[in-house]
This record gives structure tokens, sequence and C-alpha cells, in this order.
């Protein structure tokens, strides 16, 4: 059930900005993923999206979310949900956004998905890297800015994760070694590009198709190669062809592109050993070995 004193706050907002006579009519259970819990909101006002978890568990998890989400949307490529509110209620921290309801439907989705992409990776910034930290899933992300992408790539998404597989005897030992081979060749397999900016997270369930318009969600935002973005949608399964050649169309990507693939999945392959156990390690390993 919604917690009371989360009810209580979306209720005096929506009051304060919406107005006084509105009505709350229920709320219903939606999908959070593995980490939050979640609800469609009824009013007589509209529907709203509602996410929360306990703050001590996952502090500034949605301040940073907010702060993605806005940072996509001030690039006016891809549709992303208006955030509303984010505030805590007694132990509980949630975010209140818009809600979009999922319209399966429309042919044209995919391609108009890659060209907006592609025209949100021509955000840049000064570095690599973001001005403040945030999650992936559950678990912290560092983005300490770098001026080089490959020690960016290897000291604040690879390593970190790595050494924690090891301590916890998910990863064996002797993968440092593998990693360490791989570590040394990247600068040398890399093209050089500018920074980009990033959803970060861009698996098929963080976009919600709303008929031909994909909208955004779940961000783990930084500016980094724009290859990364491609290689998550590849991870399981991949999109729609017409996503990638309406990508490449609007910007094409350096030869060689699909090569690298494996290389920038060791990060999210290792999220998912830290989030749920050594099934993944195998993966990780191959990936590895398309290097050697």
């Amino acid at each position: 059930m919604l917690p009371e004193g989360i009810k209580g706050a979306v209720e005096d907002y929506l009051r304060s900005t919406v107005g006084s006579d509105v009505e709350w009519r229920g709320e219903t259970e939606a999908g959070g993923g593995s980490v939050n819990q979640a609800w469609r909101i009824d009013t007589s006002a509209g529907s709203y999206f509602l996410k929360a978890n306990v703050a001590f568990d996952l502090p500034g998890m949605f301040e940073a979310e907010k702060r993605g989400l806005n940072h996509l949307r001030e690039t006016g490529t891809l549709r992303i949900p208006q955030v509303l509110l984010q505030a805590n209620a007694g132990k509980y921290s949630f975010l209140l956004m818009e809600y979009v309801e999922p319209l399966d439907r429309g042919d044209g989705l995919f391609a108009e998905f890659g060209r907006r992409l592609a025209r949100m990776h021509r955000k840049t910034w000064k570095a690599f890297g973001l001005d403040h930290s945030n999650y992936i899933s559950s678990i912290r992300q560092s983005n300490a800015p770098r001026g080089d992408w490959a020690p960016f790539f290897i000291e604040e998404r690879v390593e970190p994760l790595l050494k924690s597989a090891i301590d916890v005897d998910l990863m064996p030992q002797s993968s440092l070694k593998l990693f360490d081979q791989l570590f040394r060749k990247i600068p040398d397999i890399i093209p050089d590009e500018p920074p980009a900016l990033l959803h970060g997270d861009l698996w098929y369930g963080n976009f919600i198709r709303h008929g031909d318009e994909a909208v955004l969600i779940d961000p783990a935002i930084y500016y980094g190669y724009r290859e990364v973005d491609l290689a998550m949608t590849k991870l399981f399964g991949g999109f729609h062809p017409d996503f990638y050649a309406a990508y490449q169309e609007e910007s094409p990507l350096a030869p060689g592109w699909e090569d690298r693939v494996d290389l920038w999945n060791l990060y999210p392959l290792l999220v998912h050993v830290m989030l749920f156990g050594s099934e993944y390690v195998p993966q990780v390993l191959k990936n590895l070995e398309h290097y050697r």
C-alpha cells in the first residue's frame, strides 16, 4: 500500500498547484523495477506516476534522478516525463512525475527513436563524467570528471565494480589479470570522440512505447562515448534494426563500433554481477575474450 505520509505530501502538493478541490480517486501498484515501489495515482485532475523507496537505503537517489531527467529534457530531443515533486515523507523518499500511458502501436517508433537519440548525443560537456554522482539501479555511480575517456571508463566505471565483485567472491581473482591486459589496450582500440550526453542505462525496459514516440525513463546520465548507449541497447537482444539505421543516418558512428560493443557492456554486466550474482560472470569473461 502507498504509505500515508507520501499520500498526504502528494495531496498537499496537488492542492497547492492544481487546485484545492482536487480529489484523490485511488492508486494502483505499478512496475517499479527491482529497486523501488511504484504506483499510478488517479485524481480528478488526471493521473500521475509515483515511485518511492526508503531514503536511508539509497540516499540521494531521487534527487539525482530528478536532475538526470531534467538534464535530458533540456536537450529538447526525446520525450522525458516531467518531474513534478521530489521530497521525503517520514522514512521514505519519493518522486512524483507525469503519467505516460503505454500505447503499443505505431510502426515508426524505432526509426524516430534512433534519430532523436543521435540528436541528444550531440549535447556535449567540458569533460567525461558529470558534476554530481548518481545511481545505476541501486549501485552508486561516481562521475568524477576526466579529460580523457579511457581513464574515466577504467577508473570510474569498470575498476570499482570489478574490485567489489572480487571482494565478495563473485568474480574470480584471476580475472584481474585479464582486465589489466584489456586496460592497456583500450587507448589503442577506441575512436577519438568528444563527450556526449548519455542516458546511461538504455535497455528495453527503460523507455515507454507511446505510439510512435519513445519516452525515456530511469536514466543514469553522464557524459561519455555515445557508443556506450548503443552498446547497452544490444545487451539483451537489441532494438529493431530501424533504430540503428536511423541513428547512423543522422549521426554516423566511428568505423568498427560494433566490435566495441562487448567492451562497453563490461560495465553493465558487472552491475548485473553485483545486483544478481555469479550467473553473469561467464558473460563478463566471454566479453573479455573478445579482446585477448
